[in-house]
């Protein structure tokens, strides 16, 4: 039987074009092609090779370098090669790829039809697959031999696959060994069927071979049936990544659980083969309880904690501590350590154990109110800027400062003077126990406007500004040495008609009232008209006093 070149760059796409020829030129001529020579010289990329022929044959220096680049072999060591006349070149590894072959085909005998192979796929070409064995043997695959599943995919998610499939195809004469993974499948899917569910109906343990490992679970092989394992049936433990706990060549024990007839699926356990924890755990652990648990995974939620009998407690970043600057759980604990948690929820309907560590810890609240009082002057940190105040950290508790307790000016705003990070002097004005809330006030600490003022004015003084608002009580005037306005009352405007006075109106009254604590100003047209008048009478009754003594003083004289 004479095979093609075309058919030869299917068979070893890996060997090239020049093999192909020499096989395709060796089957003209009836000569053996591998040969036993002797290196006689090595040069940086070219090897010399003599077969006892009349010119010695060039061949690649790779050829004879292992997987981190030495040599395996030095001048006037015998090599076996494969010849490509027309090339004058040689193959060392191309004559083991054919002996393996031949070697393989002699193994076999006639009775190869339908025996089982395993490999992977290590390179794709216009014909099919080459699926080399653990034994380095290659068989070829055509395209029509090949699954559905692996006709259409990507080359990067083909190569290096492994598949099983039926010997098709012994060619002594050229060689070479075709393989089919349809044959395979269609005549193991009855009998992975039959085996299946008989693995099923025994309601054993079986021993398997874990042969892919993935997201969503393990494949593991029994005898000639491979089932999955998925994620929830390795452990009555929380989440269990199959990619960091198994890898392919694993030996491990599960338990067949069910049979999908129609996809032909077989399911397995492993968790099925130990007494399910969660079964009287009701019994054993209830809310409240305070337990000692060791770490056994921390991710950037939270971390879970090991009871010490394959069950699995959640321990929430928010659980962690009081503090709540605290924003990855891995700068509180590390795998491995040993901790005391609070029970907090048991669910074992759905296998959910929460536990707390903060609720074993002093409330930052309660040493807070244990140490200060409300007219305390403390300093804390601002937390968080919001648009209506501030929140300032004080002994891991947050008060907050509002934008009208932290400046008199009423126009100014936490989000446009502070930043987070400033430290502040702040007064506790209210303590909500029930509430757990902490209110806080800086501007009692700074003098106020009214303040000011009243250090350069005195009750009675005349004071003189001009309208800026009118309200239904009164008229607000802005006072030109002041920093705040002040108010008249309509009681106090004394002889002006409210309803003739207009923004801008200059009114001058005495000063009645200065409210430090609420920086208040509070003046009166009455009281300075009352004033005036008291004034006009004394001045009138000194005037008469004056008069009728210096008539009495002339009638004396007379």
């Amino acid at each position: 039987m004479r095979i093609s070149p075309e058919k030869i760059d299917e068979l070893y796409p890996d060997i090239g074009g020049d093999f192909a020829d020499m096989l395709d030129n060796s089957q003209k001529q009836d000569e053996n092609t591998i040969k036993e020579g002797v290196i006689v010289t090595i040069n940086d990329d070219t090897v010399m090779v003599d077969v006892s022929e009349k010119f010695e044959y060039k061949m690649n220096i790779d050829e004879i370098k292992d997987s981190n680049g030495k040599l395996t072999k030095n001048v006037g060591d015998k090599i076996l090669v494969a010849i490509t006349r027309r090339s004058n070149r040689v193959s060392h590894k191309g004559a083991m790829k054919i002996q393996k072959i031949a070697d393989e085909i002699k193994t076999l005998g006639d009775d190869f039809e339908d025996v089982v192979i395993e490999g992977k796929i290590v390179d794709r070409n216009r014909g099919g697959f080459v699926v080399e064995s653990d034994s380095g043997v290659e068989y070829f695959m055509p395209k029509k031999h090949a699954a559905i599943s692996l006709k259409d995919k990507p080359e990067s998610s083909i190569i290096g696959k492994r598949i099983k499939a039926c010997i098709l195809e012994v060619r002594k004469e050229s060689n070479s060994i075709v393989i089919s993974r349809k044959r395979f499948l269609d005549t193991n899917n009855s009998l992975q069927k039959e085996s299946a569910k008989k693995l099923l109906e025994s309601g054993l343990a079986y021993d398997g071979i874990v042969r892919g490992v993935h997201n969503f679970g393990i494949f593991v092989e029994i005898g000639n049936v491979e089932g999955l394992v998925p994620t929830s049936e390795i452990s009555y433990k929380g989440p269990v990544s199959p990619l960091k706990t198994y890898k392919v060549g694993d030996k491990v024990q599960v338990k067949p659980m069910g049979f999908d007839e129609k996809r032909g699926k077989l399911s397995l356990s492993i968790r099925a083969l130990f007494e399910d924890p969660w079964k009287d755990i009701h019994n054993e652990i209830k809310v409240g309880y305070v337990i000692r648990v060791t770490v056994s995974n921390v991710e950037d939620y939270g971390a879970f904690v090991d009871l010490g009998n394959d069950v699995e407690g959640f321990l929430h970043v928010s659980e962690m501590s009081w503090d709540k600057n605290i924003k990855q759980p891995k700068d509180l604990l590390k795998v491995g350590d040993e901790i005391d948690v609070e029970v907090i929820e048991v669910d074992v309907e759905n296998r959910k154990l929460r536990v707390s560590l903060k609720k074993l810890q002093d409330r930052p609240f309660e040493k807070f109110t244990k140490k200060h009082k409300v007219g305390d002057v403390v300093k804390g940190k601002i937390a968080t800027i919001t648009s209506f105040g501030a929140f300032v950290s004080i002994g891991g508790v947050d008060g907050l400062l509002h934008n009208e307790d932290a400046f008199w000016d009423k126009t100014k705003k936490c989000s446009d003077e502070f930043k987070e990070g400033d430290e502040l002097e702040v007064s506790i004005e209210k303590i909500d126990v029930a509430n757990e809330k902490i209110s806080l006030n800086r501007k009692t600490l700074i003098e106020s406007p009214s303040e000011s003022f009243g250090k350069k004015h005195n009750i009675d003084d005349e004071i003189k500004g001009k309208v800026i608002d009118i309200k239904d009580f009164g008229v607000f005037v802005k006072v030109d040495d002041a920093s705040i306005d002040a108010l008249i009352r309509n009681e106090d405007l004394g002889h002006i008609n409210k309803d003739e006075i207009k923004i801008g109106d200059e009114i001058q009254g005495s000063l009645t009232n200065i409210d430090k604590k609420g920086n208040k100003i509070r003046i009166s047209v009455r009281r300075l008209e009352k004033k005036r008048e008291r004034e006009e009478v004394n001045k009138f009754n000194s005037n008469e006093r004056i008069t009728i003594g210096d008539a009495l003083k002339a009638n004396l004289k007379n």
